[in-house]
């Protein structure tokens, strides 16, 4: 055999030079080594996606070459109002109005009730069904891809897993030490990450020792060799470890970032901090230092665990058993705040604004999840809602329910601003958005502000707390995540403003034929039906402007096609006419039936069909597109005719004549504004995130017995849970009356603190 290439034979030769070494012999050479032939290499199909996934990858690293973590604390937050009494006892609507002018330069704004605001928290924590989950790879939000099915969970199994990850990810990332420095041994193994190592930013890098190879339960020592232990997983604060997030520690850019306040005089007391995990919370994103994959529950059906306000009994709400008989000129005095008739009929309440009386959403006769009747939200710790607007550019509003913070973020909703996204999405994710081409409304995609930031889009940031209320503003961006185990609510609704808007929305669906929620032709023209209700000259003068459009395409375009050869049987086929009172579930069924073959527009005013098809139909603007069929097989279906047009035209611009210029006047104070914001920016940096769950966990429900001697050994039994001891216990009955438990900080008061629980709860 040829040895001459081989390490046997390289090293006997070296041994061979060194015998020699002295004497006059020359050195023996080693044979030269045969080389492999070249060859080319063609990718692995198996493996195509992530060759072009790395290919992205690469050109993004020449975009983004600096990343300057300090930006996001230099994000400037967004405007934070306060109505009063007399305010939140009116319609949120006209509030709105006032406030419009300022708190959509910023996409997003945030409203805080005024003191004395507490409705009562109607969602069954007891519903045995269970809800599907998304599962969101935290560390690949970055990529694009779809997020795929997680665990399904009963309410109290979901607070169950979300508190156990919360604490798992504070005991692992801000332990806290004793006053000396040193954090508490428990035997466990260490890993040593990024000793006294400074990463990007000055903050301290965390990089894996050979000696981390066998360790199980990391901990971190920062930049001054201080160890944080992670203690080990007590059954009574955690799910399995199957139902938990999952993370793994790849040794990359993880920082520890948590500050310590003094909680004694020999024991300090970590502070999660917004601010300390929105820096995590990136770094994972944008580093992958972390792979964390968590459930969240987005998108549940309030029918399914119920809404989590009370529901009207005026008919306000689609839910309400008299929706449809509600009468529209609905008169009666407005129950007086803070009473429990309130909190089930005020317009504050999620179930009833889409169908306040200066919503445009009122003529929705027809429940649509998410539109006007709202979306259930349960979150956990870095679970995300991505970067979308809403559908049809309408508003929204969001409300807190329970449980810790979100991060928000807000794009202004101008086309510079709204461009500029769409702009980072097709410059770091070009190849994804080649395949897919409507990637922004698939909601699964975040970027950081920081890169919004450096391509030349406004952004800002808010804090939303339980009982606060987050409002978004037609064709703005937003984005967040939680900070912890939470219950949120949201749903749409529309003002009159909203008009120009509808229209950009819908000629972008018709780009993607992506099918809109409902017409908007239907809607404009239902709008101008009940042109009484509209309130300003400047929101008449808008819709006018809008149905003079319409009519001159319609028009237009019908000319061109019966010129071309298209049939006109309009006279000669009786169609049912369009019903312009409301949106009712027949009429949404029968405009599904009329979907353009090609855009998926609803063909409210026209349609051109073909003899070759009992089903197809096609828009006036992709009649060519329907079939190959002669121009002679096909016909034209006119459900509105050129009369009617110009009659709902002028009725409109009557309207307008009859009322005077706007009185809607702005009452916003920007000394007020920017002192809220700096409050904000404080509070962000000290604020102590809380790892609790929204209601009690079922091992520590009390038992609800009659006597007092039960009622003590039931209080005695629970003491021994962390959470009840030092977090009161709401009982909430079928009325919706809440009773509370009081607080046990010590054996003694045990005989004291009888829980008391009325017997008809």
């Amino acid at each position: 055999r040829n040895l001459s290439g081989s390490p046997q034979y390289l090293a006997m030769t070296s041994l061979n030079n060194n015998s020699n070494e002295g004497d006059n012999m020359s050195p023996t050479r080693p044979s030269k080594r045969i080389r492999v032939p070249t060859q080319n290499f063609a990718p692995d199909p198996e493996t195509a996606e992530e060759q072009r996934m790395l290919e992205q990858a690469l050109a993004n690293s020449r975009k983004d070459t600096v990343r300057d973590v300090e930006i996001l604390s230099n994000i400037p937050f967004g405007p934070t109002f306060y109505p009063t009494k007399e305010e939140f006892s009116g319609d949120p609507l006209i509030y709105f109005e006032k406030i419009r002018s300022v708190a959509e330069k910023y996409g997003i704004c945030k409203i805080v009730p005024p003191e004395g605001w507490n409705p009562p928290f109607a969602v069954d924590l007891d519903c045995p069904k269970k809800f599907q989950t998304k599962d969101q790879s935290i560390h690949r939000l970055q990529e694009g891809i779809s997020f795929g099915d997680g665990t399904e969970y009963t309410v109290r199994e979901y607070q169950k897993m979300a508190t156990a990850w919360s604490k798992k990810w504070k005991r692992r990332y801000s332990a806290p030490e004793d006053a000396t420095g040193a954090a508490t041994e428990d035997g466990a193994e260490k890993k040593e990450i990024g000793v006294g190592a400074i990463g990007e930013g000055g903050l301290p890098s965390t990089t894996v020792s050979s000696s981390a190879v066998t360790s199980t339960e990391p901990s971190i020592t920062s930049s001054s060799s201080v160890q944080h232990t992670d203690p080990p997983v007590t059954s009574s604060s955690t799910m399995e470890g199957s139902d938990l997030p999952k993370t793994e520690d790849n040794g990359g850019s993880v920082t520890n970032n948590y500050e310590m306040k003094m909680g004694g005089d020999t024991q300090k007391e970590t502070v999660m901090s917004p601010e300390n995990l929105e820096r995590d919370y990136w770094d994972i994103v944008e580093t992958q230092s972390h792979e964390v994959d968590v459930d969240y529950g987005n998108d549940i059906d309030t029918s399914e665990v119920g809404s989590g306000f009370p529901i009207s009994q005026r008919g306000r709400s689609v839910n309400s058993p008299n929706f449809q008989k509600s009468d529209r000129d609905d008169d009666l005095p407005e129950p007086e705040f803070g009473t429990e008739e309130y909190y089930r009929e005020t317009f504050w309440n999620l179930n009833n604004i889409p169908n306040s009386k200066n919503s445009v959403l009122r003529h929705l006769k027809v429940g649509i999840n998410g539109i006007n009747v709202p979306w259930l939200y349960f979150g956990c710790l870095f679970s995300t809602f991505c970067w979308h607007n809403e559908d049809n550019y309408m508003y929204s509003i969001n409300y807190h329910h329970k449980g810790a913070p979100k991060q928000w973020y807000g794009v202004p909703g101008t086309k510079q601003d709204a461009d500029g996204v769409e702009r980072v999405f097709k410059n770091y994710l070009s190849m994804k958005m080649r395949d897919v081409p409507d990637l922004l409304h698939h909601i699964t995609t975040s970027f950081s502000p920081r890169i919004l930031n450096q391509e030349g889009v406004r952004v800002c940031k808010l804090l939303q707390h339980a009982g606060e209320y987050i409002v978004t503003f037609p064709r703005a961006f937003h984005g967040g995540f939680s900070l912890g185990p939470n219950c949120g609510e949201a749903v749409n609704f529309a003002l009159h403003d909203w008009i120009p808007h509808a229209v950009d929305a819908n000629e972008r669906y018709r780009t993607f034929a992506r099918p809109s929620v409902f017409s908007h032709d239907r809607l404009v023209y239902t709008m101008a039906h009940w042109a009484k209700e509209l309130r300003t000259k400047e929101i008449c003068s808008a819709l006018a402007q809008e149905l003079r459009r319409l009519k001159n395409e319609e028009l237009l375009l019908r000319a061109k096609l019966i010129k071309a050869g298209v049939r006109d049987v309009s006279n000669d086929v009786a169609l049912p006419p369009n019903r312009l009172d409301q949106l009712d579930e027949e009429s949404a069924d029968y405009d599904d039936k009329r979907l353009c073959h090609s855009c998926k527009h609803i063909c409210f005013f026209s349609a051109v069909c073909c003899e070759c098809s009992e089903s197809k139909v096609s828009c006036l603007r992709h009649s060519h597109y329907m079939c190959r069929c002669s121009i002679k097989r096909k016909y034209l279906l006119v459900w509105t005719k050129e009369k009617e047009m110009n009659d709902t035209i002028a009725k409109v611009e009557r309207r307008g004549e009859e009322l005077g210029n706007s009185n809607i006047v702005t009452m916003v104070n920007d000394d007020l504004l920017e002192k809220y914001a700096s409050k904000d920016k404080d509070h962000h940096k000290t604020y102590d995130v809380s790892v609790d769950p929204i209601c009690a966990l079922e091992k520590e429900v009390p038992q609800l017995v009659s006597s007092a001697t039960s009622s003590i050994a039931s209080a005695r039994s629970s003491s021994a849970s962390p959470e009840l001891k030092h977090h009161p216990v709401q009982v909430t009955s079928q009325s919706n009356d809440t009773v509370q438990a009081p607080q046990i900080t010590s054996a003694e008061q045990l005989g004291e603190n009888v829980v008391q629980v009325d017997q008809s709860a």
